[in-house]
């Protein structure tokens, strides 16, 4: 017999042995007649009613018949059919492809990474082609660009093998209810070298160290399943038959013919955006959110997450999440992208503008840790801005806009503006950055305010205090904010229908973040599987 069971809860220091107990307890049956227990998701519960954090975790058991024995029943034991299938996905049609008819892949991302995967393993042969470099090339250009501002515009935090979530913290948290996809994506990453944990735990993560290993060995695998990948190949645009259709994609100034396209660049490529706007592909404008990245004392977060337990090594770094609603003008607020042991790091994919974001190593063994405060903005704040009477790009005009005056505040050489946060509330421009320890050593004392919309810094001045208090223990003197995160979101949708073929072009599939349909590691692979199917079927 085979049951799920959920909200088990184990010590952190649990063996295999007090698993079993826990499933046969809740079962109500021998111990040694439960003969496996397999979990399939684990969380921590540190709330502070707790006298201890402890593990919850759900697990599928398989217990042997035992005579007059029935199960306990309550809403947390489910009976398993038989035939139970674990939400594995349903093969997909072979395609059979020429040189010529063979999709290609545009971005090297988590969504044009799994595209290319999905399309190999089904035959299709496809062409994953990215403006920036490989692994190495690439770790060593954003190398330099930290250490001395040093710029490559194609190879860079934001271009490149594994696309802008190479540098990040390396999350593998979804809101995603597709958890067939989900598994297939987490298994492959598995079978590439990630740790198994990743398959069970609720709030997964890897870093930027792991990933670049995991990146070279997923472009592996797919050239090994018949695919070419090429970096160092910016498309220029997206080419069309007279009847709308897509016919190909032009790649450093060569056509090259393809059966369909996974369009799937990022949402930072805005040359890309503005190609497809002079070649007519339906676009719209979409909200996004900008704001601060906010640096504290690591110790603080485990301490107010954890109370005595903080620094638990079953724990690890504590990580935080805070809202704040709409209040009076000030709009709503919400914490972004955590860091726990993280960096600030700032990014650039153009001359003369900067952006900030945030990223951690797999052991998250900084001394501080980071994370974005973000306020939505909507098409109707920039709307203004349109470029050339083209509303959907209004949203790139905005962003660019903060990061000039970002670029300029912070030295006019890629070096971060900053602030304490005492002094941001004041709206005042600090005289130093502090002493104690922050990530981002390449940063300038400035005046935030002038970086950022007023509606933007308004809201920040007045959410930021009261979300802060909410993790007792962290004072305003240990807080440093940096300026400007812009680009947590594309503003651009590259329109799709349900099926997800662009609106006004057969044959192209707009996917990932950059398309505006996904946010994160996690979705964007979901979304860039999803497409890939749907390009198989058109193949087909």
């Amino acid at each position: 017999m085979n049951f799920k069971l959920n909200q088990l809860e184990l010590p952190l220091e649990y063996t295999d042995t007090d698993l079993h107990a826990a499933a046969a307890a809740r079962l109500g049956c021998p111990v040694d007649v439960v003969k496996s227990v397999r979990p399939v998701r684990r969380s921590v519960d540190a709330r502070p009613r707790r006298t201890a954090p402890v593990f919850i975790i759900s697990a599928e058991v398989e217990v042997s018949p035992v005579s007059g024995w029935r199960p306990y029943k309550n809403h947390d034991t489910e009976l398993l059919s038989p035939d139970v299938t674990n939400d594995q996905q349903e093969d997909l049609p072979r395609a059979s492809t020429t040189h010529d008819t063979r999709p290609v892949v545009v971005g090297a991302g988590p969504a044009g990474l799994m595209a290319a995967f999905v399309l190999a393993k089904a035959g299709a042969n496809p062409l994953l082609i990215d403006r920036g470099g490989p692994i190495s090339e690439r770790v060593g250009k954003v190398a330099a660009f930290w250490r001395e501002g040093v710029l490559d515009l194609e190879c860079n935090t934001l271009y490149g093998a594994g696309g802008a979530g190479l540098f990040s913290d390396g999350k593998l948290t979804a809101r995603s209810k597709d958890r067939g996809r989900m598994q297939q994506f987490f298994s492959t990453l598995v079978e590439c070298g990630a740790p198994d944990s990743i398959l069970i735990d609720a709030e997964p993560h890897l870093g930027s160290d792991v990933l670049q290993g995991l990146v070279e060995r997923l472009l592996e695998k797919i050239i090994r399943l018949g695919g070419e990948v090429r970096f160092h190949a910016r498309c220029d645009a997206i080419l069309r038959d007279t009847d709308g259709s897509f016919r190909g994609v032009q790649v450093n100034g060569q056509d090259i013919p393809a059966g369909a396209c996974i369009l799937a660049t990022g949402h930072s490529s805005r040359d890309t955006y503005r190609a497809l706007a002079q070649g007519k592909i339906a676009l719209e404008a979409k909200p996004f959110a900008i704001g601060v990245r906010l640096e504290l004392p690591q110790e603080a977060v485990d301490r107010a997450m954890y109370g005595r337990f903080a620094g638990h090594p079953t724990l690890g770094a504590a990580s935080f999440k805070q809202t704040r609603r709409e209040e009076g003008i000030a709009r709503a607020c919400y914490t972004f992208c955590t860091c726990p042991g993280g960096l600030v790091i700032s990014c650039a994919s153009e001359p003369g503008m900067l952006t900030t974001n945030g990223m951690s190593y797999s052991q998250r063994s900084s001394v501080v840790a980071n994370s974005a405060f973000l306020v939505p903005v909507t098409p109707a704040d920039f709307s203004s801005l349109s470029e050339s009477g083209f509303e959907p790009l209004a949203g790139l005009a905005f962003q660019e806009e903060i990061e000039k005056r970002a670029f300029q505040a912070g030295g006019g050489d890629f070096q971060l503006p900053a602030s304490p946060l005492d002094d941001f509330l004041a709206g005042r421009t600090p005289q130093a950055l502090p002493d104690h320890p922050r990530s981002c050593l390449r940063a300038n004392p400035a005046d935030l305010g002038t970086i950022l919309p007023t509606y933007v810094t308004e809201t920040l001045r007045s959410a930021i205090p009261p979300m802060l208090k909410l993790m007792s223990g962290i004072t305003h003197d240990r807080v440093l904010l940096y300026a400007a995160e812009t680009r947590s979101s594309s503003p651009v949708r590259v329109v799709r229908t349900e099926s997800g073929v662009s609106m006004n072009t057969p044959g192209l599939f707009p996917a990932g973040e950059g398309a505006g349909y996904a946010g994160g590691i996690v979705s964007s692979a979901i979304d860039g599987m999803k497409a890939a199917e749907a390009a198989l079927g058109a193949l087909k």
